[in-house]
């Protein structure tokens, strides 16, 4: 009967750390990601249909122009910002887009740097403790 329970805190021990492994994996890619996202913030992640491209201020500017001049039966808008205006719209949607993208990066690398302690810990753990049991079950 000891025997058997021995088997089981094996089974358990080492399905414990093989989830730990495979969660390790994961994280590190999610980690690795974010690291990525964080270099280069104004690229990082996907923009939503439709919405201006932030790449260079005369994309952007083609991109507000075009989206004026929309809607031929629809009422139209007929207000076409300055050169100033659209400068500052610019600026402050690719500040937006920059803040966002370094938030949504330290956001995931905390996380992740948590999981990985935690996944190495459960391993380290449960792996010593397989260690003796299987002493054990073997002695």
């Amino acid at each position: 009967m000891e025997k058997s329970s021995k088997v089981g805190a094996q089974i358990y021990g080492y399905a414990v750390c093989l989830i730990a492994v495979i969660t390790l994996l994961i994280t590190i890619t999610t980690f690795v990601n974010a690291y990525f996202d964080l270099q280069d913030p104004l690229h990082a992640g996907w923009q939503p249909q439709g919405s201006p491209s932030l790449a260079s201020y005369e994309n952007y500017k083609m991109d507000v122009l075009k989206s004026t001049q929309k809607g031929e039966g629809a009422a139209q808008s007929s207000y076409v910002p300055d050169e100033k205006t659209l400068l500052a719209m610019y600026e402050s949607a690719k500040n937006d887009k920059i803040q966002s993208s370094k938030l949504s990066a330290h956001r995931s690398m905390t996380i992740s740097i948590m999981l990985i302690i935690i996944c190495t810990t459960l391993f380290i753990t449960h792996w010593r403790w397989m260690q003796k049991v299987a002493k054990s079950v073997s002695a």
